[in-house]
Order: C-alpha cells, then sequence, then structure tokens
C-alpha cells in the first residue's frame, strides 16, 4: 500500500467569474443545488484512501473555513493526519511572487511527514475520480511526474487558462502549452499531478531560489529534465473556467448521464450538512426537468433549471433555464431565464431579467431587484 498525501492549491484564477467570486474564493462557489466545488477534489481523495488533505487556502478564506470546519463531513476530523487548512501570511509579498509561493510558506508541512507521494490539485475541475489507478499507474512506469488529463472532443471549445499537453508513442510529455491561441493537441491537463513528497520538496525550493513563479510553470520547465508521463481520465469533467462554464455545466447536471457519473460513478460526493425540511410543491407549482434542493416552497412554474435550498418562489413567477441559489425569493409574476441568482437575492413582484445561453444574467449576492 502506498503512503499518499494530498495537497489542493486553492489560489486559483477568479478573474472571469464574475459576481460569483466576488465575496468568495472559487473554490467555495455552490454547485449542483446544495455542494461547494471544493467539495468534489475533497471527496476525490477521501474515495481514493488519502486521508492526511493540506490545503493552500486562499486570502478571502472565511467562507471556505466555515463551510470545511475540522472535516468531519468528509471523515478528515482526526487524531492523526486528517485536514490541514495552511493559511497565507504576508499576503501582499506572496501575491506578487506566484502561487509557488504559497507552497514555499508551507514546506515544512511537507518535509514533516513520512508520506512517499502526493497528490496535488486544483479544485477548478469538477468530477468523480479514483486516484488509486493514477497512482498505480505513476508508481509501475516510473515516472518523476503524472499528470492526470482528459482528452478533449473535437467539437468541445476549450475554456479561457486550458494547459494542453502533448506526448510521444511512449506516453512521456514532450510539450506543454499554457492556454495557446491554437494547439494541435486535443490532451487537457487537469491540473492534478502525482509525484514523490521529496521531488515537490525539491521544485518548490529551486523554484524559490530562482525567482519564485507559477506552480505550473515550474512544471513546464521541467519537461526535458523530468519523466514526465500522463493518465488519461474518461470520467465527465467540468472545467470551472469562467462563468460561463460555470452556467454550462450547472445545466449539464439536469442530464440523467451527467448527473450519474458526477455524484456517483467513484463514490459518493460529500458536502456539509444541513438539517431542513423536505422541498414543498404547493397547488400551482409546476416543474419540469429541474435540479430542486430541499426546504424549497414553490408555486409557480419552474423549467430545466437548479434551485438551491430555500428557495421561496410565488404564485405565476416562471424560471427557466436558471441557477437560484441558496435563500432567494421570487416574487409572483417574476419571469427569468439565462439567470444566475446568487445568494440571498430578492426579485420583486413583476420583474422580467433575461440573460442569453452563451452570456447568462448574473445576480449578485444579497441584491434586491
Amino acid at each position: 500500500m502506498y503512503r499518499v498525501m494530498g495537497l489542493i492549491n486553492l489560489h486559483e484564477s477568479m478573474v472571469k467569474m464574475g459576481a460569483l467570486t466576488d465575496i468568495r474564493p472559487l473554490s467555495a462557489v455552490p454547485f449542483g443545488g446544495k455542494y461547494r466545488i471544493v467539495d468534489f477534489v475533497l471527496s476525490n481523495m477521501v474515495n481514493s484512501g488519502i486521508y492526511s488533505v493540506g490545503i493552500l487556502m486562499p486570502e478571502e478564506s472565511g467562507t471556505l473555513i466555515q463551510h470545511l470546519r475540522a472535516g468531519k463531513t468528509w471523515d478528515l476530523d482526526r487524531k492523526r493526519n486528517g485536514l490541514f487548512p495552511l493559511l497565507p501570511m504576508n499576503s501582499a509579498v506572496l501575491r506578487a511572487s506566484g502561487d509557488i509561493a504559497y507552497f514555499a510558506q508551507h514546506r515544512d508541512f511537507l518535509e514533516d511527514t513520512n508520506f512517499d507521494y502526493v497528490v496535488v490539485s486544483t479544485s477548478q475541475m469538477i468530477c468523480n475520480m479514483d486516484y488509486t489507478m493514477a497512482i498505480e499507474h505513476h508508481v509501475k512506469t516510473g515516472a518523476d511526474i503524472t499528470f492526470i488529463y482528459r482528452r478533449m472532443k473535437k467539437e468541445e471549445k476549450r475554456p479561457p487558462g486550458t494547459v494542453m499537453l502533448m506526448f510521444d508513442k511512449s506516453g512521456r510529455v514532450t510539450d506543454m502549452e499554457i492556454d495557446p491561441p491554437v494547439s494541435k493537441s486535443r490532451n487537457m491537463h487537469m491540473r492534478m499531478c502525482i509525484l514523490s513528497r521529496k521531488l515537490l520538496v525539491e521544485i518548490i525550493g529551486y523554484a524559490i531560489s530562482h525567482g519564485g513563479g507559477n506552480f505550473v510553470r515550474q512544471l513546464q520547465n521541467n519537461i526535458g529534465n523530468l519523466m514526465i508521463n500522463g493518465w488519461e481520465f474518461k470520467g465527465y469533467t467540468a472545467n470551472i473556467a469562467d462563468i460561463n462554464e460555470y452556467y454550462r455545466h450547472s445545466m449539464a447536471l439536469l442530464q440523467e448521464d451527467v448527473w450519474q457519473d458526477l455524484f456517483f460513478s467513484n463514490g459518493h460526493i460529500f458536502t456539509r450538512v444541513k438539517d431542513s425540511v423536505p422541498a414543498q410543491y404547493m397547488s400551482d407549482a409546476q416543474i419540469e426537468n429541474s435540479l430542486i434542493a430541499n426546504s424549497c416552497r414553490i408555486n409557480g412554474q419552474v423549467q430545466n433549471s437548479v434551485l438551491f435550498r430555500s428557495v421561496n418562489i410565488d404564485k405565476g413567477a416562471k424560471i427557466k433555464d436558471s441557477i437560484i441559489m441558496q435563500d432567494t425569493y421570487i416574487g409572483a409574476n417574476v419571469s427569468l431565464q439565462h439567470v444566475i441568482c446568487d445568494k440571498d437575492v430578492e426579485i420583486t413582484p413583476g420583474r422580467v431579467l433575461r440573460g442569453e445561453a452563451d452570456y447568462p444574467l448574473v445576480i449578485k449576492k444579497g441584491t434586491v431587484v
């Protein structure tokens, strides 16, 4: 049995997520009716037998800390190992040095353990993955680093910031393109990798002594120096790179095959439990192809939409192709289409709000319209 720990890097780009990340990091953005984005990578690690997980916390981490607490939801509230929130210090200096500086700040966390391997990941790629097979592949091939990647479909559009990989016939990575304008490759790096703990410490130390920089760039710089292989993940992946991708993948949850793959294929996805009553469907409620969380009270029409906990929809309201987050009130005779309402929004009676499928209208948390 290999001794493996997890390291989740939550210093992720949020510039294209709009109002959804004004008050929270990307990892804390709600998704799928009752989850947050970070739930997926944490659940994947625990389901793969990884019970020591360090999280490089973002600067604005209050919401995230409240959600994670001591890690009990993921069985990480332990006397030995468990969940380790690694908080940033001297953020202004670190920000100027790139995210590798956040790794370096907590290098002692890596040095003071006796794990053999580390699975490093961001939260950006939402999927249901068993890391066990990737770890076994890493050890079997004798690679220094194994990149986890997914092969994109020909018609699939590349989200901003995508990292593409090229391989030789033996499966070794020969090139790594970061957000290229055009790429011949369809192999998308999932911002997950496996390497030995000692090698990770060496890469961090070398990077800091040579000016710091971005962790992905450090891996790119080592393609010619280290044996870097790939392991292909073939399950469903939601790359939350911008608001359009968030909307598109949220709507994809209304497809049964996507829902089953994302939430059950390699184990359950866990999230913080809230004890509350079931959803209430009143006499005028009409629901079609929608995901409805508990505690909702619906007295209007809901079609092709995702409703989080405790959404209240009054009589005559029509909600279509929209995402309505927790504790939102939709007044009588309101009409919404292609709209994302953040938490605690109030839409007053009679309002008509429209976005587009490729440009959804986002209502900021706490807004009264």
